[in-house]
């Protein structure tokens, strides 16, 4: 079971990573990048700028699989068609999410699933909305019980995290408490605590 963590955990793990994660860097480049992309602020497009972590974070997924100019036009695809929906998440936190958007978000994340995988669609969806959609990977999603299944099959396991991130976020306070991103600190500590076991 899944212990919630505390503000103290929190903290241990944002020392952790920092002192063992060097890639954070590109998660705080991508970040600024899809603001800029979306705001039409700079010469890349949206899905040029998720590329900076997705080529990062998600080596994994790329390892048999060509990041080519239709990737990117498969990515940008996404994004056109989910814009408005994508936007109106931009703007929400994980607080605000609730069972009316269970059908939204699957729906959403079973798109992106099918073009990105099911970590790869998690870090997207996070980059563009970065404080409703969490971020996870295969070992963290298996320690909270919901073991990743086929490309395409994950949308309700996506929702029930996001159930269970929300509850992580409101028992620690909020970002008033935690000082930051909630959802960047709860996914530090999963990173830490359970994909590379460093507290």
């Amino acid at each position: 079971m899944v212990q919630q963590p505390s503000i103290q955990d929190i903290e241990a793990a944002r020392q952790a990573f920092e002192t063992n994660e060097p890639r954070d860097l590109f998660y705080r480049a991508a970040t600024e990048l899809v603001t800029l992309a979306l705001d039409a602020k700079t010469s890349l497009t949206v899905a040029e700028a998720l590329a900076v972590l997705l080529q990062t974070w998600n080596k994994m997924f790329y390892q048999y699989r060509r990041f080519d100019r239709q990737h990117f036009t498969d990515i940008e695809r996404l994004i056109n068609d989910h814009h408005s929906i994508l936007i109106t998440f931009r703007q929400r936190s994980i607080e605000s999410f609730n069972q009316e958007d269970d059908s939204k978000v699957a729906r959403i994340f079973r798109v992106f699933e099918e073009v990105l995988g099911p970590v790869g669609a998690a870090k997207c969806l996070h980059l563009l909305a970065p404080r409703f959609f969490p971020l996870w990977d295969r070992v963290i999603a298996e320690a909270y019980g919901l073991p990743l299944r086929q490309k395409g099959r994950n949308a309700d396991r996506y929702c029930r995290f996001m159930g269970i991130v929300k509850g992580q976020v409101h028992n620690l306070g909020g970002n008033q408490t935690i000082g930051r991103n909630p959802l960047k600190a709860i996914d530090e500590y999963n990173y830490c605590k359970y994909t590379k076991g460093w507290i």
